[in-house]
């Protein structure tokens, strides 16, 4: 399919990246951020649809290549006919489970093709190994993995007070209640070093990516996951006005229920 082949045919461990990367930033919209336009499209009563991430970041549900054998490796087909046979839930994290092995297809197809050696297919895996899979994203396993390691949960209970952060010092300042006197002696330096450590962990929900110091985020009141305001359409203008917070993802099911 020409839309799934993409414009380009990337050559090198860092081109075949990027295009790894904007192919699963597409379908990590449309498994979250575009849940439910997703979710309409996928219709059992259709032929065998395949979900197809392009270089991109966009994504589209469309019936697989006609060529024999595809100019690519082919995603799950038919994953509109399990839609109505299983939890949503359960179905959203199949279809990232096979999205998951399709990006990797994808990618290490390329490796092959051009031939790359050893040193370049490790080069590759790391680099993609450092992102959080599609499941993750979606279950939302990688945010519970963060929990985990940190012990103190004195930052969890920062985060959850306040939905909105631009960096983690701002964010520890606006939260906490003790007396600013108290934040001003040498505890502070070591509670904000913790805090950003545990936003370090912190992945969009949207597009999977890390926590940037110079970006505004906001946390959904419902699945208390964090989001990037630009992939959720919210300004901190528009944010200071919201009292309850909910992602697409939470506002389509409620729609729906």
């Amino acid at each position: 399919m020409e839309g799934a082949a993409g414009a380009y045919n990337p050559r090198t461990a860092e081109e075949v990246f990027r295009d790894f990367r904007g192919r699963r930033a597409g379908m990590v919209k449309a498994l979250t951020t575009d849940v439910e336009k997703f979710y309409q499209l996928c219709d059992p009563e259709k032929e065998n649809l395949c979900l197809y991430g392009l270089p991109n970041e966009t994504w589209e549900v469309t019936l697989p290549a006609e060529e024999v054998p595809p100019e690519l490796p082919e995603p799950a087909l038919g994953i509109n006919f399990a839609r109505d046979g299983m939890d949503e839930k359960d179905w959203l994290a199949l279809v990232a489970v096979h999205s998951d092995a399709w990006l990797l297809a994808v990618a290490f197809y390329f490796g092959a093709r051009f031939g790359f050696d050893k040193d370049a297919r490790r080069r590759l895996f790391q680099m993609i190994n450092n992102l959080p899979t599609i499941y993750e994203v979606v279950t939302g396993s990688t945010k519970k993995q963060a929990k985990e390691k940190t012990p103190n949960s004195s930052n969890k209970n920062n985060k959850s007070s306040s939905k909105t952060s631009r960096h983690p010092e701002s964010q520890t300042k606006s939260t906490k209640m003790s007396s600013a006197k108290e934040e001003e002696e040498s505890g502070e330096e070591d509670e904000e070093e913790e805090d950003e450590d545990e936003h370090g962990n912190t992945l969009c929900g949207a597009c999977g990516d890390n926590y940037a110091h110079d970006e505004f985020w906001i946390c959904c009141d419902v699945c208390e996951k964090w989001f990037h305001g630009k992939c959720v359409k919210i300004t901190p203008a528009r944010a200071e006005h919201i009292k309850q917070y909910k992602c697409p993802a939470c506002s389509n099911k409620r729609a729906r229920a």
